[in-house]
């Protein structure tokens, strides 16, 4: 596979700009574009007349979404953002005054604050402390104890990039009959996903990222083991079996993870994600893990050069497509200083985040360190 060719098709933005900040929000591929135009258009021109291929096509996506992460098509639910889908966990599970939950205290906001807010049930959340921006388990497995109904982890951590080790973790709580749940937001369309092998129990991931999708729609996976366990807080129409008869008041509930898609959805952006996905598929996400480990060491090796401060782990299997660093400078005017030179990336907290795609090139690389030489040369 030509990764040039798949750039030029691809990525217009790689015509305006160096863009390392997919960590953030991706920038769009033109089929995306072009599937987010085509819906658009076929609204406007034939109002819901073709509605039923809309349909269709929102399975092919929810599909490809679970072939992504090695789950079946009735495990997975369209969900807003990732924060929904951790909170249909949070808010499902039947809480018993004393419970808690471990959590990583460096993780997003997204997987914090569902958590925090069972304090009224009674519910205490754990924090883990990260060393260096790395979680170790021993650390996890230490704050487990028999009231602990659900460990939470980012597979990927959002400031370090450190990648957590899902498999030992899901083992762990498999063996002591605690829920295993993932925030996959900074890993999914990055590197390898398998829920079986791991034993994840719940898992949500919003598209912007590395799947390279627009924002406001992702991805819910829930075991079918656990299914029954999680009540759906919000329901609606489209949560039960006879969900088109209208008038028939029948509330059984959808048999797998559907149930959880309450009501009308972001059908375009469904299409939008089903385009993004495919060419995830198209590439493959071994060869995409492939490609940004091989960035990442050109990223090391330049800061190592420049006898710069990673605060990122280099060690194999810790790592992802993340990689963070800081060094005595103004780190604000640093990020305006590379705004104006047309790079995108992420400061802040007192670092540089830098976080490419498979279609960033070596010498994209080359480039943006070749302008911190010259930000540094003007101190």
């Amino acid at each position: 596979m030509n990764m040039e060719k798949i750039r030029e098709r691809e990525f217009p933005v790689t015509q305006n700009r160096i863009f390392l900040d997919h960590a953030k929000v991706a920038p769009l591929s033109r089929r995306v574009l072009e599937a987010t135009r085509s819906f658009a258009e076929d609204a406007a021109n034939f109002g819901t007349a073709n509605y039923a291929r809309w349909m269709s096509g929102a399975e092919e996506t929810r599909e490809s979404f679970a072939r992504l992460i090695n789950a079946g098509i009735d495990e997975v639910a369209f969900v807003k953002n990732t924060t929904e889908g951790l909170s249909i966990v949070a808010n499902g599970v039947a809480w018993r005054r004393g419970d808690n939950v471990v959590v990583p205290d460096i993780e997003f906001p997204s997987n914090v604050y569902p958590w925090l807010n069972l304090e009224r049930l009674g519910v205490e959340t754990r924090f883990v402390h990260a060393v260096d921006g790395r979680v170790e388990f021993d650390d996890i497995a230490r704050r487990v104890d028999k009231r602990t109904r659900v460990v939470s982890v980012s597979s990927v951590e959002c400031n370090s990039g450190f990648r957590n080790d899902l498999g030992r973790i899901g083992a762990f709580c498999k063996e002591r009959g605690v829920y295993f749940c993932v925030d996959a937001i900074q890993s999914l369309g990055a590197l390898p996903m398998d829920v079986k092998k791991w034993n994840v129990d719940f898992l949500s991931a919003d598209g912007h990222k590395w799947m390279m999708s627009v924002e406001g729609l992702g991805g819910f996976y829930i075991s079918p083991e656990v299914l029954e366990e999680v009540h759906p807080a919000v329901v609606g129409w489209d949560s039960v079996v006879d969900a088109y008869n209208f008038m028939n008041y029948d509330f059984t509930l959808r048999p797998g993870a559907k149930r959880f898609e309450e009501g009308s959805f972001n059908t375009m952006s469904i299409h939008a994600l089903g385009a993004a996905l495919s060419l995830l598929h198209e590439v493959g996400i071994e060869r995409i893990e492939t490609r940004l480990l091989e960035l990442g060491d050109r990223i090391l090796e330049a800061l190592r050069a420049r006898n710069l401060r990673l605060l990122s782990s280099a060690a194999p299997g810790e790592r992802s497509g993340i990689i963070s660093f800081t060094f005595d400078a103004d780190l604000k005017k640093f990020s305006a200083f590379m705004a104006e030179n047309r790079v995108s990336l992420t400061v802040r907290d007192g670092m540089v985040r830098l976080s490419p795609h498979f279609y960033n090139t070596a010498e994209e690389i080359d480039a943006f360190f070749d302008l911190l030489d010259r930000f540094r040369r003007l101190k």
